[in-house]
C-alpha cells in the first residue's frame, strides 16, 4: 500500500462521517457539496491552520508533531484503534523486505495443548493477515473444518467474503464482515509490504464486491470482544460471547474463545455441538483405521502368478 494514499483516504473517510452538530459547530442550513466537515472547520477544532491541515489530508505526514496529530485525532473523533492506525501512517515508512514472509506462522506446541484441553469452548488462533493457525475440535464443528481447507482458505477474511456458507452461519453477516476488514486495514497498516497480504487484498478485492465497498469505507478495528448470533447447521441459533487474549511470546498471534452464558439455551446448544463432534471425530478415526488395516492387509497378501 501506498502510505501517503492511505492517510489522505483515511483522513478524508473520518472528516466525511462528521456532522457540524456533532462537533459543536452551527449548521447555517447551506447545502455542502461533499458530506462531513470541512477542511477549514476541522482545522479550525484542531487548532492549526486550514493549509497545514489540507497538507496533511493531501498525504504529507513527515514531521507531523505528537501534539498536532492528538488535537487532530480528538477533532476527528477517533477511537483508541484509530488513533493508533493515524500514528503509524504518519511516520517514514520502514521497508522491511521479506520480513513478512520470512517466519513461519505456528501455535507453540503447549498453547495447542490448551486448545485442545478447552473441550467445551469452541477457539481458535489467529496470526498475521487474520490467517487461522491453530483450532480446536469444538471450534471446527462451529466455524468449519480449517484442517481440511487448503491453506491459502484457512483465513478468517476468505472465510467471510467468499465462503457462501458464512453468510448463513452469521446472523449479523453485515457486522461480521465491516469488523473483518476493519482487523484486515489494521493489519495492513502495521506491515504495508506484506506481499501475501496485498495478495489477500487483491484476491478479495476482485472476487467481492461487498468487500471493495467496505475497504473503502477505510474502517478500522481492532480485535476484541463481543457477542456473536450465529445460525449453525446442526444446533440452530447460538448467542455467544467472545473473548479476544494475546498468548505471551508472538505479538502477532491472538487467541478467540466462544462461551455462552450458563444455563442458558446457547449453553444446552454448545454442548450438544459438542457432543456431535466427538461422535463425529470418533466415527473418522474408525475410517481411517479401517483403511489403514485395508491397506495393511493388501500389501501382506502375496501377489498373483503372471498369466
Amino acid at each position: 500500500m501506498d502510505q501517503r494514499t492511505e492517510l489522505s483516504e483515511f483522513l478524508r473517510s473520518r472528516r466525511a462521517r462528521l456532522r457540524p452538530e456533532d462537533v459543536g459547530l452551527p449548521d447555517h442550513g447551506t447545502r455542502r457539496r461533499v458530506p462531513g466537515l470541512r477542511r477549514e472547520e476541522l482545522a479550525q477544532l484542531a487548532g492549526v491552520s486550514t493549509a497545514y491541515y489540507t497538507r496533511l489530508e493531501q498525504g504529507h505526514g513527515e514531521n507531523v508533531s505528537a501534539a498536532v496529530l492528538d488535537a487532530i485525532a480528538r477533532a476527528l473523533r477517533l477511537g483508541p484503534a484509530e488513533r493508533d492506525h493515524l500514528g503509524r501512517l504518519t511516520k517514514p515508512a520502514r521497508r522491511r523486505p521479506g520480513r513478512a514472509t520470512a517466519r513461519v506462522q505456528q501455535v507453540r506446541p503447549a498453547l495447542q495443548q490448551l486448545l485442545d484441553a478447552m473441550e467445551g469452548v469452541p477457539a481458535y488462533v489467529l496470526g498475521r493477515r487474520l490467517d487461522i493457525i491453530g483450532w480446536n475440535r469444538l471450534g471446527t464443528a462451529l466455524l468449519g473444518d480449517f484442517g481440511a481447507m487448503p491453506p491459502e482458505q484457512r483465513n478468517i477474511a476468505w472465510h467471510v467474503f467468499l465462503d457462501p456458507a458464512a453468510r448463513e452461519l452469521y446472523e449479523n453477516w453485515e457486522g461480521k464482515a465491516s469488523d473483518v476488514v476493519g482487523m484486515l486495514r489494521l493489519d495492513a497498516g502495521r506491515d504495508p509490504d506484506d506481499p501475501k497480504l496485498a495478495s489477500l487484498i487483491g484476491e478479495l478485492s476482485v472476487k467481492s464486491a461487498d468487500f471493495r465497498r467496505l475497504w473503502a469505507a477505510h474502517g478500522i478495528q481492532d480485535k476484541g470482544h463481543g457477542t456473536k448470533e450465529l445460525r449453525h447447521p446442526v444446533v440452530g441459533r447460538l448467542s455467544l460471547q467472545y473473548e479476544t487474549l494475546r498468548p505471551a511470546g508472538d505479538l502477532d498471534q491472538v487467541l478467540v474463545a466462544y462461551h455462552a452464558e450458563p444455563g442458558s439455551t446457547s449453553a444446552e446448544s454448545l454442548r450438544l455441538l459438542a457432543s456431535w463432534a466427538a461422535t463425529e471425530f470418533l466415527a473418522d478415526a474408525a475410517d481411517r483405521s479401517a483403511a489403514e488395516e485395508s491397506v495393511a492387509t493388501d500389501r501382506g497378501r502375496p501377489s498373483e502368478p503372471s498369466r
